[in-house]
């Protein structure tokens, strides 16, 4: 009796979530490449050169800002990639491809000015780039190296190689102090900040490439080619997964860590997770294409980004 009572709870538990449809979208010129929220504003990078500013709680467009257009590879003039964007008081970041052999240019707007830090002569190939503080940016290069970039010297000072394989994403922790580096390998770094050292390894969960992270409330979780959301405890070291029906591209952590965030299924569709139980709490249904950004605004209202021109906005509380 008892063990049939288990097997009905576990399965009331596994199929009772709720199917949420977006709330509202927001149309952009170009395709989201990343986007984050900071200081109740929403940044998405786009294909088409330039940052979209919007007021996350309007969803009111406050601000575009471009970068200049580059040449092809065959020479032909184009608006330039933005692969990567954040902000900070009232300075933006935006990393982009030049055009150039795979190399990368990185700006930053502040003052209504644009200025370059990095450009193709400097034949520098990163992926993203993400401010610590005013005048410190930190840098994810292809080669899974991360370095500290200051502002005002346009100097490193670190770079620290992080493995033989190819990276994948990083993400900082609330207080910029950690952030926690995916590669191909499916082993995550934890990396200091102040010194660029690792000062642990999470491992286990993933056996290939981290497309995506995320690191809130002392918690990391991950998106696997190998159909694996992984959440670990950064400080036990410990970790575990949710099997998955496909590649999974995007994951977020909401504020508490609490709630997870993964792209499960072929169809776009996100599913949000009790982090401690694993069980499922809600479906969102509508996104078009492959995922690459989700954010938790608060526990229960996200953000997500995927390769076309609409940013979808959730509350897991209007079904």
């Amino acid at each position: 009796m008892r063990s049939l009572l288990g097997i009905c709870l576990f399965t009331l538990s596994t199929f009772a979530f709720t199917t949420v449809d977006p709330v509202a979208t927001i149309d952009i010129n170009g395709t989201a490449k990343d986007m984050i929220l900071s200081a109740n504003k929403l940044v998405v990078a786009t294909d088409m050169g330039h940052i979209e500013v919007y007021d996350s709680t309007s969803r009111e467009k406050l601000q575009e800002i471009s970068i200049p257009d580059v040449k092809d590879f065959m020479g032909d003039i184009m608006p330039a990639r933005i692969m990567s964007a954040d902000m900070i008081g009232g300075q933006y970041l935006l990393l982009s491809d030049s055009g150039k052999g795979g190399y990368s240019n990185l700006h930053l707007f502040k003052e209504g000015k644009l200025i370059k830090l990095l450009g193709p002569e400097d034949k520098e190939a990163i992926i993203k780039a993400r401010f610590v503080d005013e005048t410190h940016i930190l840098l994810g290069y292809l080669s899974d190296e991360v370095a500290l970039l200051d502002t005002q010297s346009k100097k490193e000072l670190y770079r620290t190689q992080l493995s033989e394989s190819k990276f994948s994403d990083f993400m900082l922790n609330e207080k910029k102090t950690e952030a926690v580096f995916a590669c191909e390998s499916g082993v995550l770094s934890i990396v200091d900040l102040k010194s660029g050292k690792v000062i642990k390894e999470l491992k286990g969960q993933n056996l290939d490439n981290v497309y995506k992270v995320d690191f809130k409330a002392g918690k990391v979780s991950a998106a696997g080619q190998d159909r694996r959301g992984s959440i670990y405890d950064v400080e036990r070291g410990t970790g575990s997964y949710i099997e998955g029906s496909f590649l999974i591209y995007a994951t977020a952590l909401s504020p508490s860590a609490k709630k997870v965030a993964f792209a499960m299924d072929e169809k776009n569709n996100i599913s949000i997770y009790n982090t401690s139980t694993k069980s499922k709490i809600a479906l969102l249904k509508g996104q078009k294409s492959t995922l690459n950004v989700i954010i938790f605004q608060d526990e229960n209202r996200l953000f997500s980004a995927s390769d076309d021109n609409k940013i979808m906005v959730w509350d897991l509380n209007k079904k």
